[in-house]
């Protein structure tokens, strides 16, 4: 049997009973597979953090001492050069020594009152939000104007073929 795409480290016990695990490995696995990578011999490490931990490695990594949603750090930049091009493909996978594509974490807090006010499920909310953290690992980004729409675009899709609705859609029409 493969080992996991995903390497689960739980710090906030709220996370114990939303089965994030299976959760994260389909989102991983459907978000490789789309984008043609293999879905075995990978390795994403998520943190399953509360806000006071995100809020710290924020002002560590990013300078904002805040809670959000998510954070991901990639193992390789991947990004590519030109707006809206493909980023570069990561290494090929070894099935002996799975090759990280980087860490990824999420607040709790956050991430259910977000979901709350938005008026989805917690599961389709982290869903996307693993997809779009695993996009982050991958190279794709939102700064440049064409890398956005890409990323959406591609996140959009993903998303689809999980029976989740495009969050995109739903922000547009609602407040930010």
């Amino acid at each position: 049997m493969p080992e996991p795409l995903v390497a689960l480290v739980i710090e906030e016990s709220r996370w114990e009973a939303l089965g994030l695990a299976p959760l994260a490995e389909a989102a991983a696995a459907a978000t490789l597979a789309h984008l043609g990578h293999a879905t075995t011999g990978y390795e994403i490490v998520l943190l399953a953090c509360d806000d006071a931990r995100i809020a710290a490695l924020n002002a560590d990594f990013r300078g904002k001492a805040q809670p959000t949603n998510v954070l991901s750090w990639p193992e390789w930049d991947l990004a590519p050069e030109h707006p809206g091009a493909l980023p570069d493909a990561p290494p090929d996978p070894d099935p002996q020594e799975p090759e990280p594509l980087g860490n990824i974490a999420l607040a709790y807090e956050t991430c259910a009152r977000e979901a709350h006010a938005q008026g989805k499920s917690l599961d389709a909310h982290l869903t996307h939000l693993v997809v779009h953290a695993l996009l982050h690992l991958l190279g794709y980004d939102h700064i440049r104007d064409k890398d956005a729409a890409l990323m959406e675009e591609t996140e959009t899709r993903i998303l689809a073929q999980l029976g989740i609705a495009d969050p995109y859609e739903e922000a547009a029409s609602g407040p930010e």
